[in-house]
């Protein structure tokens, strides 16, 4: 038998690798705590008690954090049209700190000096868990057993933890295994590896399980009106049949449904992981698309244009910082606060219709609006003399005509 270690607690899912993870922990001779975040995927949370427990937990912990996920993680990404690398909405970037928030938490509660995790030696979440954990707990100790030697040599493939999930009692999985993996919150649902790995093969039509495929999704639109303060969502209204949602939780879950149904959210990217590799992922994050839309929409409305190219800046480095894992860092809180203080007049209600794949902007309107329908109108002059234009374009081509008239000079030269 190995020494006594101490506790330690476990990020746990239920699924194979946590599972072998847990009873390894226990041969190493740490007293094991499991934690189960319910952050919105589809799980059956008691039959996961019931298997850690009987795999030699002496305490399991199911903490939902589904609400605090939405109002503290994809709130302040909405309110910055978060967006890394042009295309990937960040799901499993956001849910991350929220799910190792609570981690560090529980072993403080439970006087544990350790913490562990089951994520992979190359991608980013232990990069996310772990940089989270020491932000919070400086003097946590971090068990990473995939980046152990005497754990990844003993278990170099699948087949290695199916034997020893046999050997030790671990229940396997009856049904075949996808081949990619999976990892779903509220938010998103991500398909990676496996036959994935080949970035030119199409995803199999039966992946996808958020998002029905647009070809076939309903022939008649919804039509939403989504009502937004200080950049938040805060009422979905179906124009429809007159359905309405208010609190936080409930109109994503919502709007994820009226997505889902339509198709909206796929995107299949090649991105860059920041510890250096390419991966493809395959993403469906349904409601998120269509706040992304409905934000940006409101924001261009009611936001300063200077104000917003400032704006936009932060949002991409926010982006960044969120995706490699620093959302407990100085400068990721500095952007957040920034990026609060620039949605104050960012209020009002935006009509959209999501059909067949797809979000439409119908409308807007605010009390906020920086739009002068008098101003800008072809039929009424307003209060704008069309003479000053002739001034304005003269300034703005002298650095034009200046730098033509230089390379003009340049090239009579080099034909000499």
């Amino acid at each position: 038998m190995a020494q006594p270690k101490g506790t330690v607690v476990l990020a746990y899912s239920g699924g194979l690798d946590t599972s072998c993870i847990l009873v390894w922990l226990k041969e190493q001779g740490y007293d094991v705590v499991a934690y189960l975040a319910n952050i919105g995927q589809k799980e059956d949370f008691e039959a996961a008690r019931k298997k850690a427990l009987s795999l030699g937990a002496k305490k399991v912990y199911i903490e939902d954090i589904s609400k605090e996920f939405v109002e503290e993680f994809i709130w302040p990404a909405v309110q910055a049209n978060a967006l890394y690398e042009d295309r990937y909405l960040l799901g499993t970037a956001l849910a991350r700190p929220c799910i190792a928030r609570k981690l560090v938490e529980i072993a403080q509660r439970e006087g544990a000096q350790y913490v562990a995790h089951g994520a992979t030696g190359k991608g980013n979440d232990q990069v996310r868990f772990e940089l989270t954990c020491y932000a919070l707990c400086p003097k946590i100790k971090v068990v990473a057993p995939w980046r152990l030697p005497e754990f990844y040599q003993r278990f170099p493939g699948r087949r290695e933890l199916m034997d020893y999930a046999k050997k030790h009692g671990i229940p396997v999985p009856v049904t075949p295994q996808t081949p990619w993996s999976m990892d779903e919150n509220l938010m998103h649902i991500s398909y990676e590896a496996g036959i994935l790995e080949n970035p030119k093969n199409q995803a199999p039509p039966g992946l996808y399980t958020k998002t029905r495929d647009p070809a076939t999704s309903p022939d008649t639109p919804d039509v939403l009106e989504i009502e937004f303060e200080r950049g938040v969502p805060v009422k979905v209204t179906n124009a429809g049949d007159g359905a309405t949602r208010r609190s936080a939780l409930e109109l994503f879950v919502y709007l994820n449904d009226i997505a889902g149904k339509h198709g909206v959210g796929r995107i299949d990217i090649v991105e860059n992981r920041f510890v250096g590799m390419k991966s493809r992922g395959i993403y469906e994050t349904p409601a998120g698309t269509i706040l992304y839309h409905a934000h940006l929409d409101i924001e261009a409305f009611t936001m300063d244009r200077e104000v917003r190219k400032i704006k936009q800046g932060l949002a991409l480095k926010f982006s960044e910082l969120v995706y490699n894992g620093f959302w407990h860092s100085p400068e990721c809180e500095f952007l957040r606060q920034c990026i609060g203080r620039s949605q104050e007049a960012v209020v009002g209600t935006v009509r959209l219709s999501v059909f067949k794949g797809q979000v439409y902007v119908l409308g807007r309107e605010s009390p906020r609006s920086l739009y002068n329908e008098e101003l800008v109108s072809m039929d009424v002059q307003g209060d704008y003399e069309p003479a000053d234009a002739t001034g304005f374009i003269n300034i703005n081509s002298l650095r034009l005509k200046e730098y033509h008239r230089l390379q003009s000079k340049v090239t009579v030269k080099q034909d000499e």
